[in-house]
């Protein structure tokens, strides 16, 4: 379905009446809507944690917040590299349609440049998902650029960890790629289950190491790529977790070893929550705690865009292993500013990795997103 300004205009008008106090769709508190007929109870469901089953739990949940998430690094046959991002957000706020968002962004290394768009939709439209799987389609539009209405659907399907998706903006840029998980799933806290407290609770699995090949497409050109991917898919009934933001880092390293961290933090500064996954080269899962590692910041970067004051180096340490990590971004300024369509300012970027085990150098590539700075209410992962 092809969408018109008219249509643009009544996603706009579904979009305020589902908001309050002007924020997005993604940050917003459950609400409810009058209702004259007398509603039926809802089948109860089983108190939270329930095991996380896949593919089965690949696919959308009855949630108020959920996403599927892809970064990765891909290079072409010209020595070119790049890093991306793909993502969609479903949002479900008491009776109201269901909200779709989706990101997408490419950094040119080469190039020391970053692109993103981003597209918002609503009604169950988008779902087209089977059993065991998810298969989502957002037409939608652009509401920072209307004029891009009626433009090819961004697509996301997937199930057990062979997935694809599509998208192109168009100003020149987007990606087709396949994807093949190289792994088992991590389930992160071993369970796959996040307890945020009073914020709630959250579903949270990782395929750390995905191989990916197809085409990206910079300034119209086509280029045929292959490289990796990192995929998480998180679920549950929260709106935003730690009023001050948080850090979130994947990294792959060259003897196999993946770590995801979380930093999150409170708006006075401090981190209520802080954790970690470490997925070894066989694909066996450990949980990290605070205690396990830690994370310091080596360089700040100022955005001239938001005036946000980003971090943008890093070294972090996990003692048990003997292993040290040194980050910065491939490229500064990879920030979105996704304020038409989820409310926030966010950086998410690729980045140059060097590490060492002991005596023994490693490389590497990995991703970082930084919520929080610029001021905003966070929604992302």
């Amino acid at each position: 379905m092809r969408r018109t300004p008219t249509a643009f205009l009544i996603l706009l008008a579904i979009l305020t009446c589902a908001c309050s106090s002007g924020t997005a769709i993604l940050a917003n508190p459950a609400a409810v809507r009058p209702s004259l007929a007398v509603p039926m109870p809802a089948p109860a469901r089983p108190a939270d944690p329930v095991p996380v089953v896949l593919p089965r739990d690949d696919g959308p949940h009855d949630r108020l917040t959920e996403w599927w998430y892809y970064t990765g690094h891909l290079h072409a046959a010209d020595g070119t590299r790049y890093g991306f991002e793909d993502v969609i957000f479903r949002a479900e706020r008491g009776r109201f349609p269901t909200s779709w968002v989706s990101h997408l962004a490419i950094t040119d290394e080469s190039g020391d440049r970053f692109l993103y768009g981003q597209r918002l939709e609503i009604g169950a439209q988008v779902d087209r998902s089977p059993p065991g799987g998810f298969d989502l389609s957002i037409t939608g539009i652009d509401p920072a650029h209307p004029e891009i209405a009626g433009m090819p659907a961004w697509t996301m399907a997937g199930s057990a960890g062979r997935d694809r998706f599509v998208a192109a903006d168009p100003r020149g840029f987007g990606l087709d790629l396949s994807l093949a998980a190289t792994k088992p799933p991590a389930l992160h806290d071993m369970d796959g289950w996040i307890d945020f407290g009073p914020a709630g609770g959250s579903y949270y699995y990782s395929r750390t190491a995905m191989s990916a090949s197809g085409s990206l497409t910079l300034d119209g050109r086509r280029l045929t790529v292959d490289g990796t991917a990192w995929f998480d898919h998180q679920w549950g009934d929260f709106i935003s977790v730690g009023g001050g933001g948080w850090d979130w880092f994947a990294v792959n390293l060259a003897d196999g070893t993946d770590l995801s961290l979380s930093l999150v933090r409170d708006t006075d500064g401090s981190y209520p929550l802080v954790y970690g996954t470490a997925v070894s080269a066989d694909g066996s899962v450990r949980h990290l705690g605070r205690d396990a590692f830690s994370v310091d910041v080596t360089a700040r970067w100022l955005s001239p865009t938001t005036g946000a004051d980003y971090p943008a180096g890093w070294t972090i340490k996990i003692p048990g292993d003997a292993l040290t990590i040194e980050l910065r971004p491939t490229v500064a300024a990879q920030e979105l500013d996704t304020r038409a369509t989820t409310g926030v300012i966010y950086w998410e970027g690729s980045q140059v990795v060097r590490a060492t085990r002991g005596d023994v150098a490693l490389g590497g590539e990995g991703y970082v997103e930084l919520t929080g700075y610029a001021g905003s209410t966070t929604t992302g992962k």
